[in-house]
């Protein structure tokens, strides 16, 4: 039972830059979609601002996810390079 859970969990791991922007595009569409009925429903300024506000909440969101993605990878290399270390001193 655990396996099969353990299997279903890591499809929702993102561990490429191609996966994060999948779920950018994802999410950009999403905001875009509400931010047009924020138009439709509050014409002028405030549905623009509100438009505005969905569309950069998915750069914030893509921004951290490539980050956390970058900063998963170095500390991967982090740990390879130190493991090699640990196998040199043993020799």
């Amino acid at each position: 039972m655990r396996d099969r859970l353990r299997k279903v969990g890591r499809l929702f791991v993102i561990k490429t830059r191609f996966e994060a922007s999948m779920v950018i595009y994802a999410l950009a569409l999403g905001a875009a979609e509400r931010g047009s009925a924020y138009l439709v429903e509050y014409p002028g300024w405030g549905g623009r601002l509100l438009f505005l506000a969905c569309t950069g909440s998915v750069f914030m969101a893509g921004v951290k996810l490539f980050d956390c993605l970058a900063h998963e990878a170095a500390a991967r290399a982090a740990e390879a390079d130190h493991a090699e270390e640990s196998t040199t001193i043993q020799e």
